[in-house]
């Protein structure tokens, strides 16, 4: 993923710092996760935010686990 640097107000970087770290995420990651929630939101009008957040957990506890592999018993 291609990173790029840009100007931020500094109110913003520190509420996102303190959300960010009652999430466990990074300030950048809190941001970014804002960012995220407010373009579904833009596209999916009809659907609530605690809706789209709950998919948004749920595709990460997805993606964080291992496939599963099954044991070779021969």
């Amino acid at each position: 993923m291609a990173t790029r640097s840009i100007r931020i107000d500094e109110e913003l970087c520190k509420h996102a710092e303190k959300i960010g770290n009652a999430e466990h995420r990074s300030m950048p990651m809190q941001i970014e996760y804002w960012a995220k929630i407010g373009h579904l939101v833009l596209e999916n009008p009809d659907l609530p935010v605690e809706f789209i957040q709950e998919i948004l957990k749920a595709k990460s506890l997805r993606d964080e686990k291992e496939p599963f592999a099954f044991r070779d018993e021969n």
